[in-house]
């Protein structure tokens, strides 16, 4: 194919259909972190007692007012374990998968098992339920959720290093405003005073319209000309290396007298793969390790020091921590569409500066965490905290999306799919080493 016949992307669709399963992909998970007071809430004391006092709930900078019961209290703890370990090991299993299961049936089929796990959520609102089969259910759902949004995640990076470079970027930038958009209904149900039930039940039916748009999106994909072209690309590709492939082994096999087989596999091995891109997979991993080491663990813990008594003590984390959070880290993500630096050649500077992220760790546990034990507060007053995470969030965003546009780019094109799925896992891996990593710097505070 020459590049004078390259289609245009008209009216930016493929760029805005590849921004759309990024929202897609994040947004049902977001919503249902933000639900997570309603979940507990569900654990505690039977809902007909619940009235004035779960409103309270809602305001995150401090304990909920009624007295935890065992499973309210261990809530948080196993749904880590219980959406990490599928993440990480269903990530692993996608770097494998995606040469055996066809795209269409791995993206398509994530989507509509998630678009099940959040219509039966959105039903069980409106169903009494025990704590124990509601945790087990719930714990489940977690499961089945996460297990099949690490391959959909997976498929996507990959589906997206078949273009170009700048195709990785809508679907950073739409997961990024997923958890803007998240922040934000959380700060409008504060404002409401809504009950736990009606703004949980929002948020599920919420995320699955945009499950269903995702799912529209994905079938109109293969229609348009611009990602026809790429992917019939990718095949050319594809067969010419196996055409090599074939002559490299005639020649081993002649020369061989035993006619024995040739060591040459038709497929690229992913740890050839890996040796290609192992500093932009590490980057993006230590990106993520840094990230979820100290949000929210550490940076939810933050109490206002100016707020006194005024409704700002109660907006202060929705806005201050979670909001700024989701918007600057989607300004990062986003940024990359317009200008990338450093460039995809640069050996050592990207990673340096991955590196230098790990400042904020001590910023952010410097300052007016609750409670505390061993360090002091060195940063008291609320602007330094909102500074750190304005730089915090923007330079994750960024820096991530750097990586994972890089990354696909670093090898052939027949390979790209592949590192696109590796990518996903070290970025996954990130996640999951920065969960484990939150206990013990929350400790060391």
């Amino acid at each position: 194919m020459t590049t004078s016949h390259r289609p245009q992307d008209r009216y930016k669709a493929v760029w805005l259909i590849f921004f759309m399963l990024g929202l897609g992909t994040l947004l049902p998970w977001n919503f249902f972190m933000t639900a997570t007071m309603y979940f507990r809430s569900r654990l505690g004391p039977p809902q007909n007692n619940l009235t004035e006092e779960t409103r309270n709930l809602l305001d995150t900078t401090s304990s909920p007012p009624l007295k935890p019961s065992f499973l309210d209290s261990i809530f948080n703890n196993v749904m880590t374990i219980c959406s990490m370990l599928p993440l990480l090991i269903f990530t692993c299993l996608n770097s494998f998968l995606h040469q055996r299961i066809p795209q269409a049936l791995r993206i398509s089929g994530s989507l509509v098992v998630i678009l099940l796990m959040f219509t039966l959520t959105a039903i069980l609102v409106k169903v009494n339920l025990d704590p124990m089969p509601f945790f087990t259910i719930t714990m489940i759902k977690i499961v089945i959720i996460n297990s099949f949004g690490a391959i959909l995640q997976g498929s996507l990076f990959g589906l997206a290093g078949l273009l170009p470079a700048s195709y990785t970027v809508p679907i950073m930038s739409g997961q990024g405003l997923a958890g803007t958009f998240a922040a934000l209904a959380m700060i409008c149900a504060i404002a409401s005073g809504s009950e736990l039930e009606q703004s949980a039940f929002g948020y599920f039916i919420t995320a699955c319209v945009a499950i269903v748009f995702s799912i529209i999106c994905y079938l109109v994909l293969p229609r348009l000309k611009f990602y026809q072209y790429y992917r019939q690309a990718k095949t050319e590709a594809h067969g010419e290396r196996e055409t090599k492939m074939d002559l490299i082994r005639r020649g081993d096999n002649c020369a061989k007298s035993g006619g024995g087989k040739s060591s040459t596999h038709e497929r690229p091995s992913i740890i050839a793969i890996l040796k290609q891109i192992w500093v932009l997979a590490l980057s993006v991993c230590f990106v993520f390790t840094v990230t979820i080491g100290v949000f929210p663990a550490v940076s939810a813990e933050v109490q206002s020091t100016i707020a006194g008594t005024s409704d700002w003590k109660k907006y202060f984390i929705p806005v201050s921590c979670f909001f700024t959070f989701n918007v600057f880290d989607w300004a990062g993500r986003s940024l990359t569409t317009l200008y990338m630096w450093p460039k995809k050649d640069s050996r050592w500077l990207l990673p340096a500066l991955v590196v230098s992220r790990i400042v904020f760790v001590p910023l952010l546990m410097l300052c007016n965490v609750h409670p505390r034990k061993y360090l002091p507060v060195v940063f008291h007053h609320d602007a330094w905290y909102i500074i750190f995470m304005v730089l915090f969030a923007f330079s994750n965003g960024y820096l991530a999306s750097l990586c994972m546009c890089f990354g696909p780019k670093k090898v052939e094109p027949s390979e790209a799919e592949t590192a696109g799925a590796i990518m996903a896992f070290f970025l996954s891996l990130g996640l999951a080493l920065g969960a484990l990593l939150s206990f013990g710097l929350r400790a060391m505070v």
